[in-house]
């Protein structure tokens, strides 16, 4: 079967390629640019703990070196502290890295993998589908003809890929504006991420946001006003030596300027995610970013939720509501945070009014602030694909776990069938499902001896009847599951039911649901 075609080799297109390899797939992918990265210290991404986990499975690289995790945030108005997070094992850090970083090992880890072909300086101008695959031709200087059993267009903003499928981009133009600057210097709260609304001085505006990076390095966001203010390099500097002052106790401390920038936020989301055999995903797809959201995090996600399924339909066949069920799964996911962040922004940005009045609305503003930079409740929180079609209807043997169905799973230590104790997100991605009972003392005893004892061998003769390919592991325990629970868990990581007990039949059908199904023909795709 012919390669998945990815055009746009940035992280999420690297990402996607790196995923399908792991899958067992082997990809092209059409980088525009002569496959290097420009190093722009102040372009920054963070991602969510299990996003983070995703690159690091993928690329080898913990970036404990690159990267930074926070140690706590501070979120301040005026001259009061409004809220103190501390970060720990029960409630773990988001990773804060330089954009380059992430991308630079995403491309190291392209280069080694087999099953990934890198086609450098080729930009996609044409698309003909039709119902065995498609080709891609791109033009000069590298003109080419592409063949490939599917397309992922993760060319950005401005995607080639998007306008060819005819697909409309609405929304909403410079939601926000920030003028940022990277920067090396010492602050008062080492490895504390903070948020400072209204600050206490004239020319940081109405909010400033510290983010620590590694290397005794911060990156420093200004929120610009709506009317378009035009930052100058004297502006700027202004602004930083104010604002280091003003967190310094009156006086700037030595700093060196690294980098600096105006970033602009947009809020666009495409009306479909899917013509045919090509898809989009990424910024392609979907812009946001206001309020602390993490528009990157949400393309990650698309690569993880699209790849296993293409896996599944390129090594057993097509399976049309699988397929289907992306755009179903991860539009419904990015339109709920941007209506989300749609609907805070006048209240949060409005100034004045009788809200201001109101009280105890102060701090529920900051609260909702930390929720979109830290990525909890409805700003920031993991999508749950809850009216998935893969997610099938509870039945009695469903038991309550504080996982959701379509939610993503806890990361918790299992015991692996070769005996060996690892996490769980290590298992993920792997091409196959993942089926996980929970037996309170198992982890001290050897696997040789309750492998065949109680409930094991019943489970285990459950697990090979299934419809696909699944992995049987064991933990001590999971939050909100009773002992001998057994947890069906998709390849991406998002959870798909949960039993009491050993239930083969229900095991088997909430199985075949997640899988989309029964093989089916798939429908003649439109030609361009």
């Amino acid at each position: 079967m012919d390669p998945v075609i990815v055009a746009g080799a940035g992280p999420v297109g690297l990402t996607l390629s790196l995923a399908l390899a792991r899958h067992g797939v082997p990809s092209v992918l059409l980088d525009e640019g002569p496959g290097k990265d420009e190093q722009r210290p102040a372009r920054t991404a963070v991602l969510r703990d299990d996003t983070a986990a995703l690159v690091e499975r993928l690329t080898g690289s913990p970036f404990t070196a690159t990267g930074t995790r926070w140690t706590g945030w501070r979120s301040m108005r005026r001259k009061q502290l409004m809220q103190h997070v501390t970060f720990g094992d029960d409630n773990p850090p988001p990773l804060h890295l330089p954009q380059h970083t992430l991308t630079t090992a995403l491309r190291d880890a392209v280069a080694r993998e087999r099953l990934v072909k890198v086609a450098a300086e080729s930009r996609v101008d044409s698309i003909e589908q039709e119902s065995a695959g498609l080709t891609v031709h791109t033009r000069e200087p590298k003109a080419t003809w592409w063949r490939g059993s599917y397309l992922v267009g993760c060319d950005g903003p401005r995607s080639t890929v998007r306008k060819l499928l005819d697909i409309r981009f609405p929304g909403r133009t410079a939601v926000e504006r920030h003028a940022v600057a990277a920067l090396r210097t010492e602050l008062p709260w080492p490895g504390e991420a903070l948020l400072h609304r209204m600050p206490p001085w004239r020319l940081s505006g109405s909010e400033v946001t510290g983010r620590p990076l590694a290397d005794g390095m911060w990156r420093l966001d200004w929120l610009l006003p709506a009317r378009g203010e035009l930052v100058t390099p004297e502006s700027l500097v202004a602004r930083i030596r104010e604002t280091l002052a003003g967190w310094s106790g009156g006086s700037t401390p030595p700093y060196e300027l690294i980098d600096t920038g105006v970033h602009t936020v947009h809020h666009r989301l495409a009306r479909r995610w899917r013509v045919g055999r090509a898809f989009l995903a990424g910024d392609a797809a979907h812009l946001l970013g206001a309020l602390g959201t993490q528009g990157l995090d949400e393309g990650l996600r698309d690569a993880d939720n699209l790849a296993w399924k293409l896996a599944h339909t390129w090594h057993h066949g097509p399976h049309e509501a699988l397929l289907a069920s992306y755009q179903t799964e991860r539009r419904a996911v990015v339109a709920a945070r941007l209506r989300a962040a749609d609907q805070s922004l006048p209240i949060l940005r409005g100034g004045g009014g009788l809200r201001a009045y109101v009280p105890g609305a102060a701090r529920g503003h900051d609260a909702l602030l930390t929720d979109g930079h830290l990525g909890r409740g409805p700003l920031g929180a993991p999508g749950a694909y809850t009216g998935s079609p893969l997610t099938p209807a509870p039945t009695d043997a469903s038991a309550e776990v504080h996982t959701p169905p379509g939610a993503p799973v806890v990361d918790v230590r299992v015991t692996a069938e070769d005996g060996t104790f690892v996490m769980l997100r290590e298992r993920l991605g792997l091409g196959h499902l993942v089926v996980l009972l929970v037996a309170p003392g198992t982890g001290v005893w050897e696997r040789r001896h309750w492998v065949t004892a109680g409930i094991m061998p019943r489970l285990a003769a459950a697990v090979t009847a299934l419809p696909h390919r699944a992995e049987l592991l064991v933990t001590e325990s999971y939050p909100g599951a009773a002992a001998h629970s057994v947890l069906l868990i998709r390849p991406d990581g998002h959870l798909v039911d949960s039993f009491t007990g050993v239930r083969p039949a229900e095991l088997y059908a909430a199985a075949e649901t997640t899988l989309g199904g029964a093989t089916e023909s798939e429908p003649a795709r439109s030609s361009r």
